[in-house]
């Protein structure tokens, strides 16, 4: 097998350099209003001394802001003073899919984080997540990837980690993902996880913690504020921050099959019949479909298939056939 092409990704940053430095990742794109433009990618690199490096993204879909405000307010504030080792600060991580307000790039319609490991002459999208790939996950000994539900889901706010075939490299990222201290700790199981970001750091070694931290396209000072407590003690905990974890009680999710996962086999106007929260028995009625093109017509009513605590609904008031209505997870603890 040939060996990859050399990512056309420049950074305007020296990695290796201790103190505070902002600058961009530069992706050449050449398009019809700038001949010679590029994709630029704000990022911040503060490093002191020896130590662990910490590597924490935002926007890797773009309508999901809770990332994005707490780790620019990071970037602003946090000085080489503070930091024993290295803190890379990526609030942006698909910047044109942010600049547009949506989960994808509005360049090549790529899902950021369904494009890894990425292609170094590929598509804007998958040029982005082959550096992530091969430039900037092999500096990392910890990930943090923040995300919330965006303009089509809304979460309960929780951090998670995975099922790993590593149980060691598991524990690591689920006292990570403890330490992160969100209102809710959830082992996760993705719907479709190999081209995922989680993965590509997982299969590294890395020590990797994901969020979701609540949805419907906008952010709310409970939910950032979620945020910035949690990368704070992420960095505490990885020994970059000096001090204490500032915990709190954190209700322990878990997804194990799924059976968690409720979709719709309809479109129409979406009634929910629980709430966020809301502790749910097998065989409920959790949610009615409304055909929006007539009256008259009785609603199809979607159940659970288990019992549980509704973790995630469906955002927006109307919905299409294989949407995700719901997820509905275990308590453990």
């Amino acid at each position: 097998m040939s060996e990859l092409p050399d990512n056309p990704i420049s950074a305007t940053v020296d990695f290796a350099r201790e103190g505070v430095q902002h600058g961009f990742l530069k992706l050449p794109y050449s398009r019809d209003d700038s001949a010679w433009g590029a994709v630029m990618i704000p990022l911040t690199v503060i490093q002191r001394g020896q130590g662990p490096t910490a590597l924490l993204t935002g926007g890797n879909h773009g309508d999901e802001y809770e990332g994005p405000v707490a780790l620019s307010k990071l970037a602003q504030g946090l000085t080489a003073a503070e930091v024993t080792g290295r803190v890379i600060i990526v609030p942006f991580m698909n910047t044109p899919a942010f600049h547009a307000g949506r989960r994808t790039s509005p360049i090549d319609k790529g899902n950021l984080n369904r494009s890894f490991p990425g292609k170094p002459d590929g598509t804007v999208t998958e040029k982005i997540a082959d550096y992530f790939n091969r430039t900037l996950l092999p500096l990392a000994d910890i990930v943090l990837d923040i995300h919330s539900g965006g303009r089509t889901l809304d979460f309960l706010p929780f951090a998670a980690c995975h099922v790993l075939p590593d149980k060691q490299q598991q524990a690591r990222c689920e006292a990570a993902m403890r330490a992160f201290s969100a209102p809710y700790g959830m082992r996760m199981l993705e719907l479709d996880a190999g081209s995922m970001y989680d993965t590509a750091a997982e299969g590294q070694g890395k020590v990797f913690v994901t969020t979701e931290l609540g949805g419907g396209g906008s952010s709310s000072a409970r939910s950032v504020a979620i945020a910035e407590r949690g990368v704070r003690n992420l960095l505490v905990h990885a020994g970059i921050l000096e001090g204490e974890v500032q915990e709190t009680q954190s209700i322990m999710l878990d997804m194990p099959d799924g059976d968690c996962f409720i979709a719709s086999e309809h479109d129409g106007l979406l009634e929910m019949c629980r709430d966020l929260g809301d502790k749910v028995s097998k065989g409920e009625v959790i949610a009615r479909v409304y055909d929006a093109t007539r009256t008259g017509v009785a609603p199809v009513e979607y159940r659970a298939a288990r019992s549980g605590l509704l973790a995630a609904r469906h955002f927006p008031g109307l919905v299409q056939c294989g949407d995700t209505v719901a997820v509905i997870a275990d308590l453990t603890g």
